[in-house]
């Protein structure tokens, strides 16, 4: 699984990384999570408001710093 926080590297973006690797932690899950800055390959998602939360492809959130138990729920959603 790749989840990829898009995003300038603002204090909300890593407010969003941290949630999502506590809930990896608490899920027992792997995943690699990379941080994307650039802003062409954020507007080629389509992503107009960050940070954005991405899970193999495909935009979860925009927009909004996800809790732990949202980014867990998110993550079992996208199957792992």
């Amino acid at each position: 699984m790749r989840i990829e926080i898009l995003g300038s590297g603002c204090a909300r973006c890593h407010g969003l990384e941290a949630n999502v690797r506590k809930a990896l932690e608490t899920l027992g899950k792997d995943a690699e999570v990379v941080d994307v800055t650039d802003i062409r390959q954020i507007m080629a998602y389509g992503v107009m408001s960050t940070p954005a939360l991405v899970i193999d492809g495909k935009v979860i959130t925009t927009g909004r710093v996800l809790s732990p138990e949202e980014a867990g729920k998110a993550i079992i959603g996208a199957g792992a």
